[in-house]
């Protein structure tokens, strides 16, 4: 496979219920790296621009409405088919149809306080980082143990 960057997000709802560490460390022990982290409450400009797929159905205002109305904290993670493995871990997005063991199947309410978002694609993932990060934001950076594995 080759090496991926995505795009997540923990919503208000998952920084409000103190998730933020929780979230984090099963992605980390996924193995993945972190190489981008923000917290900052999104402007309805970047609500809209991030939820434009949606713009003519009936749920997007909503959906700005509460991505807004709090802080998110907003990530980009990368590895080998980190996007697909991301949206195993996050799970399904309606909580009730999402597996036990995944975030959403652990630990959202409903459809509309799901926690975390994750992109759906490679191109998504692009725009998605694209519009939350500026290119000086996203550290590249070279795990130390992998210069020990490199020796043996």
């Amino acid at each position: 496979m080759d090496v991926e960057r995505t795009f997540v997000a923990i919503k208000p709802d998952g920084v409000q219920r103190g998730l933020i560490s929780e979230i984090l460390g099963r992605f980390e022990r996924k193995g993945f790296k972190l190489i981008a982290l923000k917290q900052l409450r999104p402007s309805r400009d970047l609500a809209e621009k991030h939820y434009g797929v949606h713009r003519d159905r009936p749920f997007f205002e909503g959906l700005v409405e509460f991505i807004t109305s709090g802080p998110v904290v907003a990530m980009v993670w990368e590895g080998d088919g980190v996007i697909a493995s991301a949206r195993t871990l996050i799970g399904a997005t309606k909580p009730l149809e999402a597996n036990p063991g995944t975030i959403r199947g652990d630990l959202a309410v409903n459809i509309g306080r799901n926690v975390i978002h994750g992109s759906d694609g490679i191109e998504t993932a692009a725009f998605e980082i694209g519009l939350w990060f500026e290119p000086s934001e996203i550290n590249d950076w070279m795990p130390s143990d992998q210069s020990w594995r490199s020796e043996s």
